[in-house]
């Protein structure tokens, strides 16, 4: 179990290991060495998905590991309160960037092996703290340095802890 204290509130996420290994791992790796801490929610789109993982407060990207492969062809849904691999256009793109479904988006789901049809991956689920990730989607967003839909005030998480 991980647990964001953020400055709205905590989210406790739980990972799914046997469907999800590659992303699970690797979003447990960016946890450990603190990489999420400090890092805004800096993409919020009510009625959709909240984005965070990659960014400070100024709107600076963190660097990285190298990307992972896609699992999103593994069965899992992007439903709400499911935690996903954020990643560009292209399918096998995913660093440490995630997003929580605020609906369910089954549009993000894998379809094909193609770029279009690779989907987003899905390794976890919010146990705890859905009241906070809703919350989080209602933040008033603007436009900053190229980026659409950020919180006119930043959303942070100040703290992560990893649990048994």
């Amino acid at each position: 179990m991980i647990i964001f204290s953020t400055n709205y509130g905590d989210i406790s996420i739980e990972l799914n290991l046997e469907q999800a290994p590659v992303s699970s791992k690797n979003f447990l790796k960016y946890c450990q060495e603190g990489f999420y801490e400090n890092t805004i929610f800096h993409r919020v789109i009510d009625g959709f998905m909240i984005q965070g993982g990659g960014f400070t407060h100024k709107m600076r990207e963190k660097p990285t590991h190298a990307p992972i492969v896609n699992e999103a062809n593994r069965g899992l849904k992007n439903t709400i309160g499911t935690i996903a691999m954020a990643r560009t256009d292209a399918p096998h793109s995913a660093t440490a960037q995630f997003f929580i479904n605020l609906d369910d988006n089954d549009f993000l789901d894998y379809t094909a092996t193609t770029n279009n049809g690779w989907g987003y991956a899905v390794f976890g689920k919010v146990t705890a703290g859905m009241e906070v990730v809703n919350n989080i989607g209602k933040a008033m967003t603007t436009s900053v340095a190229g980026h659409d839909d950020v919180p006119m005030d930043a959303i942070t998480i100040e703290k992560v802890t990893i649990t048994d």
